[in-house]
């Protein structure tokens, strides 16, 4: 009894554990250190990872990457070149405190348009970033809001600048996700990415950086970062963006990677980081590694619809075939976790009924695929159809007619029609059987006349002498009477 009291028991304990464990086709997610992260398709702009990427956060200096955008815009317009003359104003130190990183430019200073870019990107300087506000837009506070108006035109909905360096400032935030934004805006400029992937830059110009070279703080792509010793965290097919730091914001980075045809961009905030002699520890470069490793580990490209694959067949109107099939106008390859399997993806279909009428050219748009995978849209193409789909006179005339019979006015045209006949037929059996009639009646007139005509011929030659009658005379008056009554009939 015992025994069968136990395996209840056993039975409930196994299956608290099958329903407790995780599923064996999850992917887990990367490990962080950071407060917000993301990394993303850039082909396709599909978020493959985040965590708190909407959050507001202090961007630090991630914030010049808007500074960038604004002023190569005003670049492209042909406000200025890069090698246009600036002299440092006044307010080029506005907002610097003395540790504030900078290129050692002060007011009077004069430079050029390109070494701000470099000084911007390569050594974060603060007081360029101002000096470029005030030769772009009259003023570091007409330049904000000029950032602060591209943000809005990119969608960018948990942003606020109040400076063009991104020093710690109330009402100064961004998120991950609208980081993103602004740096794919940013690379639409190839200055950008050029200025962003330089290991290094030295100005010709003694003024800028003391005459010094100015190493680039990414880690990821450069071997001089003093942010790593002997190239640390250096990563294969890493290329650009940009650093950022403050106390408020922890080490920050936005970067990209590129490995078997998978293109992607890592943003990483709110990290800690440290340099102890020679321990360094910097969570913004490693949760960028570790994000990188997983999605180059974890995913590949996968080709989920080819072009040449029977979706399915429609009935088509007024065609000798009746009928189509229809396949993708093009196939759809995309980024996914290896462990999903083919029939995790579910498949709609739309028909354009309304198309579904035949002549059809070949390659018409009759319908659309969607491929979506737990509710989140993988892809969608148009469904056409191979061969042109010819029109049958047959089907097309029987339409026609078929439409002519549906309106209204035709009905009541041919009700009335139809009444007309009826009574047209009726006239005319009425007036047949009137005459049929009244000939009837004729002829029995004729005959009661004729018979009176013989009678009253009879009775005349009775009264005649028989010898007085001619008999030639005779034969011509019975012929001449049957031929009256002939001629009379």
């Amino acid at each position: 009894m015992k025994t069968f009291r136990i395996f209840p028991l056993m039975l409930i304990f196994c299956l608290v554990l099958a329903f407790a464990a995780p599923g064996a086709c999850a992917l887990d997610a990367p490990e962080l250190n950071g407060k917000a992260a993301l990394i993303i398709d850039l082909d396709s702009g599909e978020v493959l990872y985040e965590l708190n990427k909407d959050q507001q956060r202090a961007p630090a200096s991630l914030t010049k990457i808007m500074t960038m955008l604004v002023a190569l815009e005003a670049l492209d317009r042909g406000q200025f070149t890069l090698e246009d003359i600036v002299t440092a104003q006044a307010d080029c130190l506005t907002g610097l405190a003395e540790d504030s990183s900078n290129a050692g430019i002060t007011p009077g200073t004069q430079i050029s348009v390109k070494d701000l870019l470099y000084c911007t990107m390569i050594h974060s300087a603060n007081e360029a970033c101002n000096v470029l506000a005030t030769y772009v837009s009259g003023s570091i506070s007409a330049f904000v809001d000029q950032m602060n108006q591209k943000a809005a035109e990119l969608g960018c909905v948990n942003t606020h600048f109040m400076n063009p360096n991104g020093l710690p400032a109330e009402n100064h935030y961004s998120s991950a996700y609208d980081l993103y934004l602004m740096a794919t805006a940013a690379m639409q400029y190839p200055l950008f990415m050029e200025i962003a992937n330089t290991q290094s830059y030295q100005s010709d110009n003694p003024a800028v950086n003391n005459g010094a070279i100015m190493n680039n703080s990414n880690a990821l792509i450069s071997p001089n970062s003093y942010y790593a010793k002997a190239g640390s965290y250096l990563y294969e097919g890493a290329s650009g963006i940009k650093t950022g730091y403050t106390n408020a914001a922890g080490y920050c980075l936005i970067s990209t990677a590129q490995r078997d045809g998978i293109n992607v961009m890592a943003i990483a905030m709110g990290c800690l980081g440290e340099l102890n002699g020679d321990t360094e520890n910097f969570w913004n470069f490693k949760d960028s590694i570790t994000m990188y490793d997983w999605v180059f580990d974890n995913f590949s490209h996968r080709n989920i619809l080819s072009a040449t694959e029977n979706i399915t067949t429609v009935t088509v109107d007024l065609s000798d075939e009746g009928s189509v099939m229809l396949h993708p106008q093009k196939g759809i390859t995309v980024l996914l976790p290896d462990d999903v399997a083919a029939e995790d993806i579910q498949r709609s279909i739309t028909v354009y009924e309304d198309k579904l009428v035949a002549p059809i050219a070949a390659g018409t748009p009759l319908g659309r695929l969607t491929l979506s995978l737990d509710g989140k849209e993988l892809g969608s193409v148009e469904l056409v159809n191979s061969n042109e789909v010819a029109l049958s006179k047959l089907e097309y005339m029987k339409q026609r007619i078929s439409q002519v019979l549906s309106n209204g006015w035709v009905i009541a045209l041919i009700v009335l029609v139809l009444v007309f006949l009826f009574v047209y037929l009726a006239l005319v059996l009425r007036y047949r059987r009137l005459r049929q009639q009244h000939l009837r009646q004729r002829r029995r007139m004729e005959q009661r006349r004729r018979m009176e005509q013989e009678r009253m011929y009879a009775e005349s030659r009775r009264q005649r002498e028989p010898s007085q009658i001619d008999p030639s005379q005779r034969y011509n008056d019975e012929f001449d009477f049957d031929r009256f009554f002939d001629d009379e009939r």
